[in-house]
């Protein structure tokens, strides 16, 4: 899907951008990831407000192939069939989703565990006995 289909398809949902990245593109607004497209197919952003909204539509999480077989990434997901023919309802969808998209950067990182340092046991010093 090419820049110009997505902004047309988008159009009622307002200004986004479209950026290249890893094989797909993603989608930005208010410099804010909200969406991503691969393959053709469009995912949108979820969180726990909005993701039974996506799974009553019987659709699925984004996932992609790895070497050890498959990856799923449930913070996106499927953009369903009927709202590419919707315009206004799918702009609901994405402000939905861009909405989840701050929730989500909102939140603290939890800090990443730095694993301390081997506890190193005093070495024998050369000519003295051990008691």
């Amino acid at each position: 899907m090419d820049p110009d289909a997505i902004r047309e398809l988008f159009a009622a949902f307002g200004p986004l951008t479209p950026r290249r990245m890893f094989g797909g593109v993603g989608l930005f607004a208010d410099g804010m990831m909200f969406g991503l497209v691969t393959g053709g197919v469009i995912y949108l952003k979820t969180d726990d407000a909005i993701v039974a909204e996506f799974a009553a539509e019987r659709s699925a999480p984004f996932s992609y192939a790895t070497k050890e077989g498959s990856r799923t990434l449930t913070s996106y997901w499927r953009l369903p069939e009927r709202l590419y023919d919707d315009a206004e309802e799918l702009a609901l969808w994405a402000r939905r989703s861009l909405e989840a998209a701050r929730r989500a950067a909102s939140r603290p990182r939890s800090a990443k565990r730095v694993k301390p340092p081997p506890v190193r046991r005093a070495g024998r010093t050369p000519g003295r006995s051990r008691k």
